[in-house]
C-alpha cells in the first residue's frame, strides 16, 4: 500500500482519457464519474468523466494508509465557468482564496441560484466492489434563479462560496446546463479503484 503513496507523490502515474488515473508499478486504476440529469428526466441523464485531484488523492492515502483524519462527510457543489479542472485544483487555492477552484477566477461556484442553504450533501450507500456512489440519494439543486451550469466537485465542506476544506474530485460537463427557475439538477457521483 506504501508504494500506492509512493507512486501518486512521486507522480508515476498516467492520466486516462476518461479523467482517472492509472497507477502501471501497482497495476491499478483510479477514478470516478459524475452524473447528472434536470427534474425527473431520466432519459436525459449525462455521464460526465471526472479528474481526482492530487489534493484528493493525497486525502485518500492519507486516512487509509497513513493514520491520517479521515473526513467523514462529503458534499457537493456546481460551478458556472467554462473552466476545465486540472490536478493541482484545490478547495483553498493553496491558502489563497482567490486561487481557490470555487473562486469567480476559476469554476466560480454557483451559490444563490439555488435555494438550499449549503452544498448537498453526497450520501453514499456504502462500498461495494471497490466502488462508492451517492446514486441511491442524489445531491438536489433547486433553481430560483436562472443560470448554466458547466460542472460540479466533490468537496469536504458545506458552506457555499466556502474557500476551505479538501477539494476531492471535479468535472466539467460535456454540456452546459441551462437550468431555468424551479428545474431541479441531480447530481451523483460514484468513484472507484480497480486491479487492472
Amino acid at each position: 500500500m506504501k508504494s500506492l503513496r509512493k507512486e501518486i507523490l512521486g507522480k508515476k502515474y498516467e492520466m486516462m482519457e476518461d479523467g482517472g488515473l492509472y497507477l502501471p508499478a501497482a497495476k491499478v486504476t483510479v477514478g470516478g464519474v459524475f452524473q447528472h440529469w434536470i427534474n425527473d428526466d431520466k432519459e436525459g441523464i449525462q455521464f460526465d468523466p471526472n479528474i481526482v485531484v492530487n489534493e484528493g488523492l493525497d486525502h485518500i492515502l492519507d486516512a487509509t494508509l497513513s493514520n491520517g483524519t479521515q473526513n467523514s462527510t462529503w458534499y457537493v457543489g456546481i460551478f458556472g465557468n467554462n473552466y476545465t479542472p486540472a490536478a493541482a485544483d484545490t478547495a483553498d487555492g493553496g491558502g489563497t482564496p482567490a486561487n481557490s477552484f470555487w473562486a469567480s477566477g476559476q469554476a466560480d461556484e454557483v451559490t444563490t441560484q439555488y435555494t438550499e442553504g449549503a452544498r448537498p450533501t453526497w450520501t453514499d450507500a456504502g462500498v461495494t466492489s471497490q466502488a462508492v456512489s451517492n446514486t441511491a440519494s442524489p445531491a438536489v439543486f433547486t433553481f430560483g434563479t436562472a443560470d448554466n451550469v458547466y460542472g460540479a466537485g466533490l468537496v469536504s465542506t458545506n458552506t457555499k462560496a466556502g474557500t476551505t476544506g479538501i477539494l476531492m474530485a471535479a468535472s466539467k460537463f460535456a454540456a452546459v446546463r441551462a437550468m431555468l427557475i424551479s428545474d431541479v439538477l441531480n447530481v451523483t457521483y460514484s468513484f472507484t479503484i480497480a486491479d487492472v
